[in-house]
């Protein structure tokens, strides 16, 4: 995994991989924006799964001293942003990260995708039959 000048980042990423959030994706703003240095972008499953990878954020860096300055979407589920005013991680529902594209919006960032470390049900199901066949 990538080493960043802002610590967070690399904590962040690793977090939201442990509890198995979707199409991470980094966008570096430094040199497009002063509102903020870096969109962390994630998709979760389900509104419970959203809701469990905004909380486990929160914990996490609230035990190191760091909470966020504003929080949107906690109620709704469907995005969820934690703003950190350095950075801002988004938690979306696969629907609404389609119908916002921040990564289209911001397509002139630096981009770091970080790979998923699950495999859905149904892929899983697929591997595990084309490896019985052997």
């Amino acid at each position: 995994m990538p080493q960043h000048e802002d610590p967070h980042i690399d904590r962040l990423v690793e977090i939201l991989l442990e509890k198995k959030a979707l199409e991470v994706t980094l966008l570096d703003l430094r040199k497009l924006t002063d509102t903020s240095d870096f969109f962390l972008i994630c998709t979760g499953t389900s509104e419970q799964h959203v809701r469990s990878l905004a909380t486990e954020v929160r914990d996490r860096l609230a035990v190191e001293g760091e909470k966020p300055w504003h929080v949107e979407g906690a109620d709704t589920r469907r995005w969820v942003l934690l703003d950190y005013v350095d950075f801002v991680v988004h938690i979306f529902r696969q629907e609404a990260r389609d119908f916002y594209a921040l990564e289209r919006l911001w397509g002139d960032a630096e981009r770091t995708d970080f790979e998923d470390r699950w495999v859905p049900e149904e892929d899983a199901e697929k591997n595990r039959f084309e490896f019985s066949q052997f």
